[in-house]
């Protein structure tokens, strides 16, 4: 396969100047994430005078030593709702892929060391993208749970939408994907239901309580009093009423008995041997990538750079290399897997369109799993374009890759705008997993652009009344737009969204590109044996 020779000088002095704005945007976003840790660390005390770990902590003793775990969507919700400094970010839960006993599992911890792991609305949001990741990627879920319910501040925006948590778990239950819950303290109300409807659960003696109405609200709504312990304790729930499983003497030693369950399950014995895969890494250092993307937007620059380091042996076979070089297309192996790669130079043409459209299909006939490297500003506007079809053509691009069903991985490396968000497959488009480098901007438009719009505009508006615009106004209507846009645009306004499933390191790409694709490789060949109505106790 033909190598790609790169142009790039690490050297030159461009080179450096994007190196350092990649590398002041990775702080920024790292920061943020220290500033969450510390701030949960601040209850160590208190964890430990209850005889608790912190969720952390927990999530340390569960997962195999020294095994890859993949965080997501970490900083989900920074700056949202009340979490005013962003050391809530989150939306109240820690979560990932990693290894128990040998087995990939999607795991959650409540976050119960900030706020008492309330969820707000974007944890609801983010609970529903994690089922649907566990879902689409066949993976077993282990949920380590402490949490004081809903934030009742936002009582009414997650109500409704919260029985999607639970009916995703029946779902996932009669799907065959086993869902085992560690009930570390606080489980009540709706809240009961989450472990309640779980396949294995496993209660911590004299912390884990699940009732669906506490002592308090018992007495005033029947007038009984009951302690807690009578009421939904572990042993109760244990002894009782059968609502759990397993009774554990404290957070390690539950976290013990979720790793035996985990190694009991025949769950890796049930896949088909996979070949070994054999590749080469890339000509160029990971290091490179730091400086490949220009930190001017308005830079051109080519996007087989980003390919020369991430593909294998840096190999890549370019589709219709002669036609159209906005939109590159073509093929690569990642870690030994193959992929094939839509990538932007430029604006999408229908040229371009047209070219990606055939590519895509070409890799669903093939089932090739696809990658989109999103750096556009949206489709080619004008005259020529509009005669030339970008609508029709621009339209067959986008129902290409919605209707495309191999495993679809998205990388937001610079900007991401109008419509070249849907057509590059943004998150309204389904990709099995969506991440964003720290430098990435995603918006219907350009803040600058956006704000010369509205001025046009409201200009044509006062005209076509007889009228003159206030120059005053219009200026100000103007920058008001233009930086409430580019407020909304950056990579940690996105991330903390949920429009991509976290921020990462540009150096680290090629090995989450490897993990994402030997997840959705070992979905694709995984038999699962469902039911109707999922396991019930009785």
């Amino acid at each position: 396969m033909p190598v790609i020779q790169s142009e790039i000088d690490p050297h030159s002095e461009d080179f450096a100047s994007n190196r350092e704005a990649m590398l002041s945007a990775i702080a920024s976003f790292r920061e943020v994430e220290r500033n969450c840790l510390e701030k949960a660390c601040e209850a160590k005390a208190k964890f430990e005078k209850r005889g608790q770990l912190l969720p952390r902590e927990r999530l340390n003793l569960l997962l195999d030593p020294g095994a890859p775990f993949l965080e997501l969507a970490s900083l989900a919700g920074y700056k949202l709702h009340d979490d005013k400094d962003g050391s809530q970010a989150g939306g109240g839960i820690i979560s990932g892929i990693g290894y128990i006993a040998g087995i990939r599992c999607l795991i959650t911890a409540s976050n119960s060391a900030i706020k008492g792991g309330t969820i707000s609305p974007t944890g609801l949001k983010k609970t529903l993208r994690l089922q649907q990741i566990a879902m689409e990627n066949k993976l077993p879920v282990v949920a380590l749970t402490e949490s004081g319910g809903a934030n009742l501040n936002y009582a009414a925006e997650i109500f409704i939408e919260g029985a999607r948590g639970f009916a995703n778990q029946a779902r996932m239950s009669a799907m065959g994907l086993p869902q085992i819950t560690v009930v570390h303290g606080s489980s009540t109300a709706g809240g009961a239901y989450q472990p309640g409807l779980s396949d294995y659960v496993v209660v911590i003696r004299g912390k884990a309580k699940m009732f669906l109405a506490g002592p308090p609200l018992l007495k005033a709504a029947t007038g009984e009093i009951a302690t807690d312990e009578e009421l939904g304790g572990a042993q109760m729930h244990a002894e009782v009423a059968g609502t759990a499983e397993y009774l554990a003497e404290s957070d390690a030693d539950g976290l013990r008995i979720t790793r035996e369950i985990m190694a009991m399950l025949p769950w890796n014995q049930q896949l088909p041997v996979r070949p070994q895969r054999t590749y080469r890494e890339p000509l160029y250092p990971p290091e490179e990538l730091l400086g490949v993307v220009p930190s001017d937007a308005k830079k051109p620059y080519d996007v087989r750079e980003i390919i020369a380091r991430i593909a294998d042996g840096s190999e890549f076979l370019d589709f219709k290399h002669n036609y159209d070089n906005q939109t590159i297309c073509g093929h690569l192996s990642i870690a030994g897997q193959p992929c094939g790669v839509i990538g932007n130079n430029g604006p999408i043409t229908p040229q371009g369109a047209s070219k990606a459209a055939q590519f895509i299909q070409l890799c669903e006939q093939s089932n090739t799993p696809l990658l989109f490297l999103q750096n556009t500003t949206g489709f080619m506007v004008g005259s020529e374009s509009e005669q030339l079809g970008v609508i029709k053509h621009g339209s067959k691009m986008i129902q290409a890759v919605a209707n495309a069903t191999v495993p679809k991985l998205t990388l937001v490396v610079g900007g991401s705008y109008g419509a070249g968000n849907y057509a590059m497959c943004g998150r309204g488009l389904d990709p099995r997993f969506i991440f964003g480098w720290p430098n990435c901007k995603t918006a219907v438009m350009g803040g600058a652009q956006a704000g010369k719009v509205l001025r046009i505009v409201t200009e044509a508006k006062h005209a076509k009344d007889g009228k003159e615009a206030d120059p005053k106004m219009l200026d100000m209507l103007e920058q008001v737009t233009a930086q409430k846009l580019d407020s909304q645009s950056t990579a940690l306004f996105g991330t903390a969204s949920l429009w991509d499933d976290g921020l990462i390191d540009p150096r680290d790409t090629r090995t989450l590109l490897s993990f994402l694709l030997d997840i959705c490789a070992e979905a694709q060949v995984r038999p699962l044996k469902s039911n109707t109505f999922g396991v019930a106790r009785l």
